[in-house]
């Protein structure tokens, strides 16, 4: 299920489309020359578990556990990750001002913060 998503994010991505949030505050990755913020899942734990960036700047987790892992938004303020298996990763850009938790579903007690700035 995760190959067919990735694949169907893929085409999108390199069709010239770019996914929009929920609540439109953050948005998908797409190409450009945003810089780029990494936030590493390791030991059942993000880190930086607080991160501050620009509105515009990609957001990008990789996974470096053995268990699969999400990042969800507390609010739906930004697009649900799909299962990230181990080296896999997700990549948002940050939009609107503001503070956004987030969290991985499949381990609740992983929590992290992203305050956006103009």
């Amino acid at each position: 299920m995760n190959t067919i998503i990735s694949k169907i994010t893929i085409a999108a991505l390199l069709s010239g489309f770019s996914l929009f949030a929920v609540a439109g505050e953050m948005k998908d990755a797409s190409t450009g020359n945003a810089k780029e913020n990494k936030i590493e899942i390791k030991d059942f734990a993000f880190n930086p578990q607080n991160i501050t960036v620009k509105s515009g700047e990609k957001i990008t987790w990789i996974n470096r556990d053995e268990e699969p892992h999400t990042v969800v938004s507390v609010g739906k303020q930004f697009k649900k990750s799909p299962g990230l298996d181990t080296d896999q990763t997700y990549t948002i850009v940050a939009g609107a001002p503001g503070t956004y938790t987030y969290f991985c579903s499949v381990h609740p007690m992983m929590t992290g913060t992203i305050v956006v700035q103009k």
